[in-house]
């Protein structure tokens, strides 16, 4: 059976990990090739770097802190934030990236999902979709969570699958930083409805969390910033309680 994912998440603000609530209130969390170092001895299956004020500053991800971070650990690493082209994420696969995010710029040019796909290959490209929930409608935003567009999330999701991403990172902007719990309907929707791997992020703030979004949705992964970084969750004990619920983690 398919291992689920552990992916502890580094969102960079200048050049420092940072956590916010609802996409605001963000406060520093320490320095992300430490965490980085950290992460992959507790047993990370995965780690995501994403820079968050990339876009809506209207430049390019922090290369050179993603070549530092890469030199650092043995573990797929994914980076996100200001791509707008197949140059930039040349650019950051030769700094150390084996997977890059597209959010904003993917929004915007649809069809700069195909080009990446096709000059690096379906296996690199993971869509990230900010979602909250509106009017009885779950939808997508970008730069940053602070513009709403007009599409809905599942058909977004869709899309992006149907351009050639090869995965879906899914952040719940009603959840994030809340610590109550992934967003189950909409993970459970967008997971339901592609056939590519499905990360589930923004809410968890218990162990009992990661077994929900795994028992209750078909995610393959689950991504968490705050938890990790400030010790309230350690991986390894993560680990062992999904097993303990049934649940196939890398030991």
């Amino acid at each position: 059976m398919l291992k689920k994912r552990i992916i502890p998440c580094l969102d960079i603000k200048d050049g420092r990990t940072v956590k916010g609530i609802n996409f605001v209130d963000i406060k520093d969390a320490g320095d992300p090739i430490a965490l980085a170092k950290q992460y992959v001895r507790e047993g990370a299956d995965e780690l995501v770097f994403l820079d968050i004020t990339a876009s809506v500053e209207k430049r390019k991800t922090l290369v050179d802190l993603v070549h530092q971070i890469a030199k650092e650990i043995n573990i797929p690493f994914t980076v996100g934030g200001g791509i707008g082209s197949t140059e930039d994420v040349g650019r950051l696969i030769k700094a150390g990236a084996d997977k890059i995010s597209l959010n904003s710029s993917a929004v915007r040019r649809p069809e700069l999902i195909s080009e990446i796909a096709e000059e690096f290959g379906q296996q690199c490209i993971v869509v990230a979709i900010d979602t909250k929930y509106l009017d009885g409608e779950w939808m997508v935003y970008v730069h940053g969570g602070r513009t709403l567009t007009p599409w809905n999330t599942v058909a977004w999701a869709k899309e992006a699958e149907a351009l050639g991403a090869g995965e879906i990172l899914l952040t719940s902007m009603n959840n994030d930083g809340m610590k109550t719990g992934f967003a189950l309907d909409i993970v459970g929707q967008v997971s339901a409805a592609v056939n590519i791997p499905v990360i589930a992020s923004g809410g968890a703030g218990a162990m009992p969390h990661f077994r929900d979004v795994f028992q209750q949705t078909q995610a393959t992964g689950a991504l968490a910033a705050s938890v990790f970084h400030y010790g309230e969750i350690p991986i390894p004990q993560l680990k062992h309680y999904l097993t303990k619920e049934q649940i196939p983690v890398r030991l």
